[in-house]
């Protein structure tokens, strides 16, 4: 399967959050080319400001793996990491991490190696069907506005 086909799974759990008045980030996980986790965005619905879409994939990849490392998994994700999804996935030890969209405003894309928020081990591909995720935060956003 390819990159974009697993970002496709992505966005539609973005959908849902879209759906339920949440902003539109989807994550999935997946490990031996098969998902292991999905989650969305669930801040509103939890009243909890650490239920992003990442952190959600994260906790249900590691009960059902019964670990708390994924060096050999990958994240998809919508829009690039907040700092504290990238503190989590840090700590997961995860092997890859793909987003979409980039986040000018709560990203991290403008680090430097020296400043890499990600475990060394982790590479990460940025702007993967990137327009398509952008255009569902900006649709979300100006339907607020």
């Amino acid at each position: 399967m390819t990159d974009e086909h697993w970002m496709k799974l992505a966005l539609a759990e973005a959908v849902k959050a879209y759906d339920e008045d949440e902003v539109p980030v989807g994550a999935i996980i997946v490990l031996n080319d098969r998902p292991i986790s999905r989650g969305y965005n669930m801040v509103e619905k939890l009243n909890d400001p650490t239920a992003h879409a990442e952190i959600i994939a994260l906790t249900s990849a590691f009960n059902l793996l019964g670990s708390k490392y994924l060096p050999d998994a990958t994240l998809f994700v919508t829009v690039e990491p907040c700092l504290m999804c990238t503190g989590a996935l840090y700590w997961s030890k995860i092997g890859r991490v793909v987003w979409g969209a980039d986040d000018i405003k709560n990203g991290h894309s403008h680090i430097t190696k020296e400043e890499w928020p990600f475990h060394p081990k982790t590479t990460i591909r940025k702007g993967v069907l990137g327009d398509t995720c952008a255009d569902l935060m900006q649709s979300f956003f100006r339907a607020k506005r």
